[in-house]
């Protein structure tokens, strides 16, 4: 979840957010360029000022909370997932290469940086923190070993990874009546879309079985290619062959139909809705803890 990913949010709720913060729309281009003039830990204040602007000195409105909090608790949970793979005294494998573990260091500061935005934009609305001890990422015995089998640990990760690009991809069709920041939002789109990439390259590098840089089908022509069938949610649908009402595998040259579909499927993301992006994160999360 990002800025882009908040705003559009917002605006399904709020219609008039982009005139709130500014009567051009165009002008919300300056603020997604200002990461290049200001320091990551002085985003957080940028983004409350900006909010306190847009509404004045009057609270923010209940479905603006509502949208920022549930991006605050995805946000928790992602960062809980990496911080205790560095940190937690019950994480018994070994990352086999520094590069390996400054890769998941580096994951796991852009996920504080993005809850201390998102906690610095809503000020006293923020949410109850979401601890570690609120989570399960064993997922109810699922993922028995995931702090203990480093394999398991990214197999978990890219589906975390995967998750992300396509709830970030959810929101795009909504970005298309603001060209600058529909601009802004495919430049961060491809950056998360290189951190999927790199966990998927990791899994390679760990083990014996290859793993595309890219959404594959599976090896039985399944929607998931990441050998984990317990994480089906997070492919559903990604076997898709038609876009833009236009059958894909039936123009793709391929040898024979076996090789077009997976060269259709592989040539498109599909996005992934914010109910199902719930239902995913509800398998990490305690009972009494889930998002609704």
């Amino acid at each position: 979840m990002n800025i882009v990913n908040i705003l559009e949010e917002i605006e399904k709720v709020d219609g008039e957010i982009y005139e709130r913060l500014n009567p051009r729309r165009a002008a919300m281009k300056s603020f997604f360029n200002m990461g290049k003039k200001i320091s990551l830990a002085a985003m957080p204040l940028a983004l409350g000022s900006m909010f306190q602007k847009a509404y004045g000195q009057t609270a923010l409105p209940t479905a603006v909370v509502d949208v920022l909090n549930f991006a605050l608790s995805l946000e928790y949970l992602e960062y809980h997932f990496y911080n205790h793979a560095l940190l937690g005294t019950d994480v018994t494998f070994t990352y086999p290469t520094t590069a390996a573990k400054t890769a998941i260091t580096t994951i796991r500061d852009h996920e504080k940086a993005h809850v201390d935005l998102l906690v610095g934009a809503l000020g006293s609305s923020a949410r109850a923190p979401i601890a570690y001890a609120d989570t399960d990422f064993r997922a109810g015995g699922t993922f028995a070993t995931v702090y203990t089998d480093y394999n398991t640990f990214l197999a978990v990760a890219q589906g975390f990874e995967d998750t992300g690009v396509r709830a970030y991809k959810g929101q795009a069709g909504n970005l298309l009546v603001s060209p600058g920041v529909l601009q802004t939002a495919l430049q961060i789109h491809s950056v998360e879309a290189r951190h999927a990439s790199h966990i998927r390259q990791m899994r390679t590098a760990a083990g014996t079985t290859v793993y595309k840089p890219w959404v594959s089908l599976g090896a039985s022509g399944q929607a998931n290619d990441s050998g984990v069938p317990q994480v089906d949610a997070v492919y559903a649908g990604e076997d898709l062959t038609v876009q833009a009402n236009v059958n894909i595998a039936n123009i793709t040259g391929a040898p024979n139909a076996t090789a077009a579909k997976l060269a259709a499927v592989e040539s498109f993301d599909e996005p992934l809705d914010r109910a199902s992006v719930i239902t995913i994160a509800n398998l990490f999360l305690q009972p009494g803890k889930k998002l609704s």
